[in-house]
């Protein structure tokens, strides 16, 4: 629940939560729904660690009236066609490579999101109600459930957003499939030999974001956005105390008569411990490509460029389509 979706907003470093206004907005800041004029569908597709994990979203999202919005969307993060050897040799000893299985370990998120216009002009409001579902084969599973709230402002053609994610903690609790298990604590003996836990606890996250968008000579755009996205602990964010850590992110996106899309950003600045114990800032930049015709809209983001950020980089694609086309 953490990556993001949609390679626009990828693209920009994820640097969005201000200017959300579509059906993507499910995740981003379920606030920005209220700017939809026709129902929206979303789905992306990704792929990360050289092809090994697959990344996939979907999303739809329906304007109720000139004063409220919904949506629901889904996120699966998943490692497909692992092989389970715990049963490959036998009681006897005898190796039966015909007894290697295989399974999935996957991570699902549901969200059903609401979003009114407050009666004070220019605030609107949106909140999230999250399913979590993990799956380890038949090892473990878990269920988990959260909220989020998001809020934007505009005034002078200047956005704000705020989105409080995980407001209430997301708890997940585990199922633990002890014969299952001990087949694994039995492969080696001295280790693994502790059940894991049963509950997993996700504390609240903050993000505060402010975009402007510039228009030049009536066929050229400028969206200009930044966030803060804050953590309430300490960790090796770029701005990191025992109370929150922050982490920047820059966006920008250039557009032409609203048809093609060039966009770039810089974001997930840390603190990189080095081999030597010194430290360097690692951040990760990323750039975009978009193109926007009759109500559709393909996109696509290469993240994670060079070799500043620690993390590998990845292809996005995404598709956004207005479901108007297709009345008669």
């Amino acid at each position: 629940m953490n990556i993001g979706v949609d390679a626009a907003a990828l693209g920009m470093s994820n640097a969005v939560v201000a200017s959300t206004a579509d059906v993507n907005s499910c995740y981003w800041n379920p606030a920005g729904l209220i700017n939809l004029e026709e129902n929206q569908i979303a789905l992306m597709h990704a792929n990360y660690f050289a092809n090994i994990a697959k990344y996939d979203y979907a999303a739809y999202a329906s304007p109720i009236d000139d004063r409220s919005a919904w949506g629901i969307s889904l996120i699966r993060f998943g490692v497909d066609d692992i092989l389970n050897t715990t049963d490959l040799i036998d009681n006897e000893g005898n190796i039966d490579y015909n007894r290697i299985k295989l399974f999935s370990t996957a991570d699902y998120g549901f969200t059903f999101s609401y979003a009114i216009k407050l009666p004070v002009p220019g605030f609107q409001y949106g909140v999230n109600a999250k399913i979590i579902r993990r799956v380890i084969g038949d090892f473990a599973s878990s269920w988990g459930f959260g909220f989020d709230f998001g809020l934007q402002f505009e005034k002078n053609d200047w956005q704000f957003g705020l989105m409080l994610r995980d407001i209430t903690t997301t708890y997940n609790i585990w199922n633990i499939n002890e014969e299952a298990y001990q087949k694994i604590a039995d492969a080696i003996p001295g280790q693994n030999q502790e059940m894991p836990e049963s509950s997993e606890i996700t504390p609240p996250k903050a993000q505060l974001g402010v975009a402007k968008k510039f228009i030049f000579h009536e066929d050229y755009s400028l969206l200009a956005a930044a966030n803060m996205n804050m953590q309430f602990t300490e960790t090796n964010d770029l701005i990191s105390t025992s109370f929150v850590s922050i982490d920047p992110a820059i966006g920008l996106e250039f557009g032409y008569t609203n048809l093609a899309f060039l966009r770039a950003g810089v974001g997930n600045f840390q603190q990189v411990t080095q081999l030597d114990n010194s430290e360097k800032i690692g951040f990760q930049p990323n750039i975009g490509l978009g193109f926007k015709y009759r109500g559709i809209a393909i996109d696509y983001a290469l993240t994670a460029l060079g070799n500043q950020s620690t993390a590998l980089y990845s292809n996005v694609f995404s598709l956004k389509i207005d479901l108007s086309l297709f009345r008669n």
